[in-house]
């Protein structure tokens, strides 16, 4: 069986599979199950496909054959295959056998795969129900990913089509999670948006320092439309880091680095005791973090807050902070997802967006619907910094700021708003034009914006006052007297109805 299959095929299948935990275990829980069976499923299919071409070639010399497997991408200990397990699920310890398997293809592929599963226990009887009823889940679990439209092998599905799978899983469990699932996603589209905002291009270092399960730093990668590039990411949460891999796994970018780590109070992504620096840093961090960590941001050894230390109640600018510090100077793009009051919260917050808009670095504030987020109905906003603004970079004459308000740029959809591709194209075709359009841009310099006490509420720069019709008093109190007019010549008929129908004591 050879024929193709289609995403949207493996995409019902692979969502199907799901029917085995729901009512049993809760929504945030089961996507590591489900992504996990998903990724074992995904490399013994490419194991199998190749060890049938390398049998043709080979004849039945086994050794030969797995000499050649082993120079693979990754290696697939014998025993240690979804097929193997497959023909154990009826086993009474199937939960310690695929625990096992997992095992061994960690150890087999430790720069690859080291701790990927470390979180993941598919004999966690608080989860999975106690002995019976878990070794039921399993087998069922394993029998709906042993269906024939989850073949997954490269003769029959492009590795993209693997990797949209694990997206749209993603984004229907995050539809399912509900705020938990502010750890682990960010809508494709707000995604998009972001990438294409941040501008990277061929040869760049790109950045993410909360990374979720990284579906921002592909976006990113796909803008740039070669393989010319390095991707990284920091994530605190240990299971969504362990998705993030295995998302890059699954979208042949094995090389990103993605480090398990706290960015705010340990990031891991340092070098010669020193912050990596990127061309681009892109995130979607966590709203208004409290205890982030503000006690020991003053003594940070990065120097990442000589701005000042944001409140301890709210990480934004602490995100911020850090995002900017590690990107490149006089080169670094820089583009945030942030909340609202970022944007014209004083205090700690004001005086330091006060000083990065001294320092020319703020280059676009685009407000954006809301109920956007599975986590949020607020609306929120993105922040585009730009370091070639600075004193002999690239763009240091530029001295505005463009302020985009596309909130009202969206289509509404049953649980949330969406962006369309005609809304991440206005906007970006705005920026790029960087000129006034009435009632949707506004490029303000910066002596607007000190006068405005460096907020940057967007009505202050973008009127989108809609002037109501002029209402003609004497003209709707004449309609009033006609309607009154009319319901007491309705009122004499009906009584007169009830009259002849011989009903009394009726109020009209």
């Amino acid at each position: 069986m050879n024929e193709k299959i289609s995403q949207q095929e493996i995409n019902n299948v692979a969502w199907a599979a799901c029917d085995t935990f729901r009512g049993v275990v809760d929504p945030a829980q089961y996507k590591d199950y489900i992504l996990v069976m998903l990724f074992l499923k995904y490399i013994s299919d490419v194991w199998q496909d190749h060890y049938e071409i390398y049998r043709k070639q080979y004849g039945d010399d086994e050794v030969r054959i797995r000499r050649r497997l082993d120079r693979e991408r990754f290696v697939l200990p014998k025993g240690a295959s979804f097929y193997d397990l497959y023909e154990q699920r009826n086993e009474a310890n199937i939960g310690d056998l695929i625990n096992i398997a997992l095992d061994t293809i960690e150890e087999s592929n430790k720069a690859k795969l080291e701790g990927v599963f470390r979180s993941i226990d598919f004999n966690n009887e608080a989860n999975l129900g106690k002995t019976k009823d878990r070794n039921r889940i399993l087998k069922n679990l394993m029998e709906d990913f042993n269906k024939p439209q989850l073949d997954m092998r490269p003769s029959r599905v492009s590795e993209d089509v693997i990797g949209n799978t694990y997206i749209y899983l993603i984004e229907r469990f995050a539809s399912d999670a509900g705020k938990k699932a502010g750890e682990f996603y960010t809508p494709q589209k707000v995604s998009e948006l972001l990438a294409k905002l941040a501008q990277p291009k061929s040869g760049d270092r790109i950045c993410d320092p909360a990374c979720g399960s990284g579906g921002l730093l592909i976006e990113a990668a796909k803008q740039i439309g070669d393989k010319d590039f390095a991707l990284f990411g920091m994530e605190v949460n240990g299971s969504t880091w362990a998705l993030a891999r295995m998302n890059m796994f699954l979208h042949g970018m094995d090389s990103a680095r993605i480090e398990w780590c706290n960015t705010l109070t340990s990031p891991a992504l340092v070098e010669h005791d020193r912050l990596m620096r990127f061309n681009v840093v892109v995130a979607n961090p966590p709203f208004s973090l409290d205890k982030w960590g503000a006690e020991e941001a003053e003594h940070d050894r990065f120097n990442r807050f000589w701005r000042g230390v944001p409140p301890k109640s709210k990480g934004d600018y602490a995100f911020i902070s850090h995002m900017v510090e590690a990107s490149l100077e006089k080169e670094g793009r820089v583009a945030v997802v942030v909340p609202h009051g970022v944007l014209f919260r004083g205090g700690a917050e004001g005086r330091i967006r006060q000083k990065m808009i001294e320092e020319n670095l703020l280059d676009a504030v685009v407000g954006l619907p809301a109920n956007l987020f599975p986590t949020t109905s607020i609306p929120v906003a993105i922040l585009v910094f730009d370091r070639s603004r600075e004193k002999d970079g690239l763009n240091e004459k530029r001295r505005d700021v463009i302020f985009i308000d596309a909130s009202r740029d969206y289509q509404p959809a049953k649980t949330r708003n969406l962006l369309l591709e005609k809304h991440i194209e206005k906007i970006i075709k705005t920026y790029g034009k960087r000129k006034n359009i009435e009632k949707y841009a506004h490029v303000a310099p910066f002596d607007k914006i000190r006068e405005n006490d460096f907020n940057l509420n967007i009505p202050r720069y973008v009127d989108t006052f809609e002037e109501e019709e002029e209402i003609d008093i004497a003209a709707v109190q004449k309609d009033i007297e006609r309607i009154e007019g009319e319901l007491a010549e309705v009122r004499d008929k009906m009584k007169q109805y009830l009259k002849e129908l011989g009903v009394k004591g009726v109020k009209l």
